[in-house]
């Protein structure tokens, strides 16, 4: 259908009427635009919108003690919020990320790489509460009514100017209710979410030592990417933009300073994370240290010294010196049956190679040619690598480097790429998930030796006091627990 302006026109009285009908929420007392989506419309949107959440974050994490431990998290917070009529779902996501969200109707989620970090059980009502405040406020209501009002907008001023680029706008998928919220939604989340920890007698300090963790957490990660400077896009604190000096404030705002014996239940707390799953699921593949293995598709690499490895859903990046980067996928169908026709034609057709090649790597056909691109950051000198894995199967290296140092990569980039091989059958049976582990500490137990327990390649040791929040200057005590990662 096609607007006209007699049909914007004659939508505008809507309009204006469902900004006049704003409704007062019981939790804020204030009158907040959401009508462009009812209660009832909310809960729609929840149930339709679920699984998809569930099947594009791995689908629910396979415990059901835990499950049903954060589930009572969840419904004790919820029973004392203004709106005890909301059937809340509360789901533990199998996913390594640090984060958490809510979808409009009520479903709250936490993944369980965030459970890892968490300490004791009011940091996770803190998150949880958080969620179910943005809930309460109907945050995605607002959101989602806003942007059809700049929809209707859009499409009114591309009527006047004739420009049929403003009036194509974007749909509001799924995506648009995992999006960051304002900062005024994201304090009026904190502010609701500690006044119902307050209720439930958790410890709303409790909130601020938690962010100041994330943040913690959100700078070593960017560390190990090799961008200190940056933080991950995919965690909670890109998608809830929040300092600890805002969420000290909201507890101020929610007047829960003084919770008489408040809860903490850090010892019941890590005796329900005990064993849990930590980082990849193997079925996703693996990283240890500088090798990336995938027992379920039977495959293994390794990267060189120096360079940090990160799975992602589609693909395994690792970041090198000086903005060296290593991308490695799964191709499409091929078309070709030769390699060599494949990667000049179907994956490179704009390229021109010089020294285009066929290779062999583990009794593999493969091929690989170079060349260099103008890229945003600069001029790149690119080599690309496709090995035929089997009839089917194609697997593909990107290398990229800054032309200044192409030739001292050389040698370490062409080892990666002849270190892809098959994993035998009883290689891909041993390779175990890492767990959390929780240990008492013993006189002798140092964050040093502790540290060198856990099977990473780098940074034990900050990885240790970050999962822990042990500060830089902080000792062990024996009889302290603390967690560690085991595989």
């Amino acid at each position: 259908m096609f607007l006209t302006l007699r049909h914007l026109l004659s939508i505008m009285p809507i309009v204006l009427l469902s900004l006049a009908a704003c409704a007062v929420n019981p939790a804020t007392g204030e009158r907040s635009f959401t009508g462009f989506m009812s209660e009832a419309q909310e809960i729609e949107v929840g149930q339709e919108t679920h699984p998809k959440i569930l099947a594009e974050f791995g689908g629910a994490y396979d415990n059901a003690a835990l499950q049903r431990y954060v589930e009572s998290i969840g419904e004790l917070l919820a029973s004392t919020t203004e709106r005890p009529d909301i059937d809340f779902t509360f789901t533990v996501i199998d996913s390594p990320m640090i984060n958490a969200f809510a979808l409009p109707g009520g479903y709250v989620y936490v993944t369980r790489g965030l459970l890892a970090l968490a300490d004791n059980e009011a940091e996770v009502a803190s998150v949880v509460g958080h969620e179910i405040g943005h809930v309460i406020a109907r945050h995605s209501a607002q959101r989602y009514s806003r942007s059809v009002l700049a929809q209707i907008g859009a499409i009114g001023l591309g009527i006047a100017t004739g420009s049929g680029e403003l009036a194509n706008l974007a749909g509001s998928g799924a995506a648009v209710y995992l999006q960051s919220f304002s900062r005024d939604q994201e304090f009026e989340a904190d502010t609701l979410g500690i006044r119902y920890m307050a209720r439930a007698n958790f410890d709303p300090q409790a909130a601020a030592d938690f962010l100041a963790k994330l943040q913690a957490h959100s700078q070593l990660e960017a560390t190990l990417a090799g961008q200190p400077e940056s933080t991950d896009k995919s965690n909670i604190m890109a998608t809830h933009p929040r300092t600890v000096d805002r969420v000290q404030r909201a507890i101020e705002n929610a007047g829960a300073t003084q919770v008489t014996d408040p809860i903490l239940a850090r010892d019941i707390y890590l005796d329900q994370i005990d064993g849990m799953l930590y980082g990849e699921d193997p079925s996703q593949g693996v990283v240890r240290g500088r090798r990336f293995l995938h027992p379920d598709l039977r495959f293994a690499f390794e990267v060189p010294e120096g360079f940090t490895l990160r799975n992602n859903p589609n693909q395994v990046i690792a970041q090198g010196p000086g903005d060296t980067l290593i991308v490695f996928d799964l191709a499409p169908k091929p078309g070709s049956d030769s390699m060599l026709t494949y990667l000049t034609r179907e994956w490179a057709g704009n390229m021109n190679f010089a020294d285009a090649e066929r290779i062999e790597i583990d009794g593999m056909e493969a091929a690989t040619g170079s060349t260099r691109l103008r890229t945003q950051q600069g001029p790149r000198d690119v080599r690309l690598v496709a090995i035929r894995y089997d009839a089917d199967t194609v697997y593909r290296f990107m290398f990229l480097t800054p032309p200044d140092l192409t030739e001292e990569q050389s040698l370490g980039l062409r080892e990666t790429t002849y270190s892809f091989r098959r994993l035998s059958e009883a290689e891909a049976a041993a390779i175990e998930p890492l767990r959390v582990k929780i240990i008492t500490v013993r006189p002798g137990d140092t964050v040093e030796s502790l540290a060198e327990q856990m099977p990473f390649g780098d940074y034990r040791e900050e990885r240790f006091r970050v999962l822990n929040d042990l500060p830089e200057d902080a000792g062990l005590i024996p009889g302290q627990r603390v967690k560690i990662i085991s595989g």
